[in-house]
């Protein structure tokens, strides 16, 4: 049995690995709904833009996420405004999607999902 994706934690990734082909990354994009994948700079990342409350709703969830890359050795690009909070995952050293891009995805979704429950 697969363990959830946002129940995972990111492996150490080594440069100059392969970044996932286009046909593997599109079929883990159905496991993360509201993500999409976007190529800035012809590099293939994960993007998704949250709603939050105010300017604090999305200072809160940008903490959150910045203490669990943090946590997890991997970080995104984000772009924090008033009422939301736009992720941005893709792994450096392979200058593409791995698996780690898409764990982090997962877990950001719970946290969003967390804080909406706890009416954070």
């Amino acid at each position: 049995m697969n363990q959830p994706l946002d129940q995972m934690n990111c492996e150490p990734c080594q440069l100059g690995g392969k970044a996932m082909a286009g046909d593997e990354a599109a079929q883990r994009l159905g496991d993360l709904p509201g993500w999409r994948i976007t190529r800035d700079h012809g590099v293939d990342t994960l993007a998704r833009e949250f709603r939050l409350p105010g300017w604090g709703g999305a200072m809160a969830f940008a903490n959150r996420v910045a203490a669990l890359a943090d946590e997890q050795d991997h970080h995104p690009a984000m772009l924090v405004e008033w009422g939301r909070v736009t992720l941005y995952w893709w792994t450096h050293k392979i200058g593409g999607l791995h698996q780690n891009d898409f764990i982090m995805a997962a877990r950001s979704d719970a946290l969003a999902r967390e804080m909406t429950l706890a009416g954070d």
